[in-house]
């Protein structure tokens, strides 16, 4: 007898989780939940750690949530936000399972409202882009040799020390002239503009710096203005742009003709160094003088040669003279000798074609013979044929109808042609047609008798 099966035998327990694995999967589901998304708080409980990673919190007046920034993307911030300070944050929402914290993982941060400057900015650009204010094209290279320089910054900036030290430096023969205009603050777009188009109107430097230093984007906003793009763009000379850092970009970089990632690299970019200049003439001077000597050498011996090969003109004409009268010689000898050799080809052909010669008086004997045959026997044929067809021409005279019908004959016809031999063909009253000798007649029958016994 089989026994059934003991039902609690056949249950399966349910795995049980580990709380690593547990974290692990509650960390995927919030970011897969959760994509990369703005942020906006105020940052509290901030600290920077010696790996480079920031660690802070991020709250407004109701919650907070933990957060951290890697050094990976921290270097590329531009700032470094303190306590208190207002930001927006993109971020991936996630846990970290070592405390099972939900935690906030920063990809970027910008202050609270570079979002709107930073859309502004972008659609700004948009703008003067579809309308080709930014186009290769339209950039004018730099001045091979500056003479004098222009720059358009504050009198109190650090960018103009720094640039004035660079150019003091590398390249103390240029003149320059400021166009001082503020950087920041209200109205500053409008009188960097403003003197950007006084440094085109005088047009007296060779290329124009516009230049500031870092800062926020609020700080550099005065250069996101479309007033300072478009008088970059139709400024005169070429304009270098040195606004902010390396990692800083505005508008006014895209309309200018060369882009410096610091105000001491458009500097550099303006002018090349003093000592550049000095290096390069030298080697210049250098070249010039070998090539120099290579001139005269190549020349001295071109000139020996030429000296070698001059003659006196005397003994030039008697040099072609003796050519002259060799090649008369020449020209002589390659007539006369063809002449000569076809001249004796021609004598053996004709003695050869002598000896192959037939005897022709001969052969026109028997031909004028055969000829007077010829005519005899033709005569003979002639007078044989003529007295033949005399004779047949008698006969066919003989028979000719009309020599008949001369003789009082006639030929009778009915109104169809028919020649009638027999009374039986004729009818009383009928008409005929009778040919006679000399023409014909028409004639009506009265009666028809028979042929006579």
């Amino acid at each position: 007898m089989q026994t059934s099966p003991d039902p609690d035998s056949s249950y399966t327990p349910p795995p049980v989780l580990t709380v690593t694995a547990l974290n692990a999967q509650v960390a995927r589901l919030l970011e897969r939940s959760f994509p990369l998304t703005w942020i906006g708080g105020e940052i509290s409980n901030f600290t920077r750690a010696s790996s480079g990673h920031w660690y802070f919190t991020l709250k407004d007046d109701a919650a907070q949530v933990r957060a951290v920034m890697f050094r990976g993307k921290s270097q590329f911030a531009g700032f470094t936000p303190r306590e208190g300070d207002k930001v927006e944050v993109r971020a991936l929402v996630t846990l970290y399972g070592a405390r099972g914290d939900y935690q906030i993982n920063v990809e970027a941060i910008r202050r609270a409202g570079v979002g709107a400057l930073y859309e502004a900015f972008l659609r700004l650009k948009d703008t003067l882009g579809a309308q080709g204010l930014f186009d290769p094209d339209r950039k004018r290279a730099l001045p091979l040799f500056t003479r004098s320089v222009g720059i358009v910054t504050s009198p109190n900036a650090a960018a103009l020390r720094d640039i004035l030290s660079a150019l003091k430096r590398r390249a103390p023969h240029v003149r320059v002239v400021l166009y001082p205009a503020p950087v920041q603050g209200q109205g500053a777009a409008e009188r960097i503009a403003a003197a950007i188009a006084s440094a085109s109107f005088r047009a007296e430097v060779d290329v124009l710096l516009v230049c500031r230093g870092g800062g926020s984007i609020e700080d550099l906003w005065s250069f996101n203005e479309e007033v300072v793009a478009r008088a970059i763009a139709a400024c005169s000379m070429p304009v270098i742009a040195g606004v902010g850092h390396e990692t800083d970009f505005t508008i006014a970089d895209f309309a200018a003709d060369v882009r410096a990632a610091t105000p001491t690299a458009a500097a550099e970019l303006a002018a090349t160094a003093h000592a550049d200049w000095m290096a390069s003439l030298g080697a210049d001077a250098v070249d010039l003088r070998r090539a120099m000597r290579r001139t005269l050498g190549e020349a001295s011996q071109s000139l020996d040669n030429l000296a070698r090969r001059l003659q006196s003109p005397s003994a030039q004409i008697g040099h072609q003279r003796l050519k002259l009268v060799a090649l008369s010689t020449a020209l002589t000898h390659a007539v006369r000798a063809p002449v000569g050799r076809h001249g004796f080809a021609l004598a053996q052909l004709r003695a050869r074609w002598a000896s192959h010669k037939p005897d022709a008086r001969a052969r026109r004997i028997e031909i004028d013979s055969h000829r007077q045959r010829l005519a005899s026997a033709l005569a003979y044929q002639l007078r044989q044929r003529r007295h033949a067809l005399g004779a047949l021409s008698a006969q066919l005279e003989l028979l000719n109808p009309q020599r008949t019908l001369e003789r009082g004959y006639a030929i009778v016809r009915d109104g169809a042609g028919n020649v009638l031999r027999s009374p039986s063909q004729i009818a009383p009253r009928q008409l005929l047609n009778i040919r006679l000798a000399e023409g014909s007649a028409e004639v009506g029958v009265a009666s028809v008798q028979g042929a006579l016994d």
